[in-house]
């Protein structure tokens, strides 16, 4: 699962490093968790993680420190978190994730991508349950042994752990997020970025031009502000 999966992933990530809204998007995410559970990291899980995120993607300190700064403005907006299912081309399953202050304008632009692409918006539990929401966890390699880290890791909910390039990814169930970060804390390892991602149960293989086609529709859906990630059960 790892290594074909961070292959896609590096992929997109390539797609975003050209993108100027990526900064955009993280200081939206740090608005969003400042407004859940306030300012200081310390006190805050869910921002001491986008933190992490955002200095992982390199955004300049006080970018983070205006969007943490921001956030406590009564007349910031509010961000709805929504998730979309949907199929394209080929019936390909996709999920989308977003964060939105309209979600009237997100679901009708994400319904046009997927017209446009020959494909359709379904309705909520038509997709996701062909796919398992892990966390994943990454950083790098170091001085680290997996062997050593998966059994100092074992009893924190580790599911897999995997080695790319350099770099380690630790994958956790979904509710195990919370005990996994603390173990890589506690062992001072300095995390680049730690997220949840949707694992499809089964893929499905395309020929080349065909998943050309669904990459298409992948890239326009990224390039939306509203959506955060995007995933398929594309093999």
């Amino acid at each position: 699962m790892g290594r074909a999966f961070e292959f896609r992933k590096e992929r997109k990530f390539k797609r975003w490093n050209k993108m100027s809204k990526v900064f955009t998007r993280l200081g939206k995410e740090i608005v969003m968790a400042v407004k859940a559970g306030g300012p200081d990291p310390v006190n805050n899980t869910k921002l001491r993680t986008v933190i992490q995120n955002a200095k992982g993607a390199a955004m300049p300190k006080d970018r983070i420190e205006a969007a943490i700064k921001r956030a406590s403005n009564k007349d910031e907006k509010d961000y709805e978190e929504v998730l979309y299912e949907g199929y394209g081309p080929y019936g390909v399953a996709v999920i989308i994730e977003t964060s939105t202050d309209n979600t009237n304008r997100t679901v009708a632009n994400i319904r046009s991508y997927f017209s446009k692409s020959n494909g359709s918006l379904s309705t909520s539990g038509s997709v996701s349950f062909m796919f398992n929401k892990k966390a994943v966890f990454r950083f790098a390699q170091g001085e680290y042994e997996i062997e050593e880290l998966e059994l100092e890791l074992i009893d924190f909910g580790l599911d897999e752990i995997d080695e790319n390039e350099g770099e380690i990814f630790v994958y956790t169930a979904f509710e195990d997020f919370g005990n996994m970060q603390k173990a890589l804390e506690d062992r001072n390892i300095d995390i680049i970025n730690a997220d949840f991602q949707w694992f499809p149960t089964t893929t499905v293989e395309l020929p080349e031009d065909q998943e050309e086609e669904i990459n298409k529709l992948i890239e326009k859906l990224e390039e939306d502000d509203d959506i955060n990630q995007v995933f398929t059960n594309m093999a």
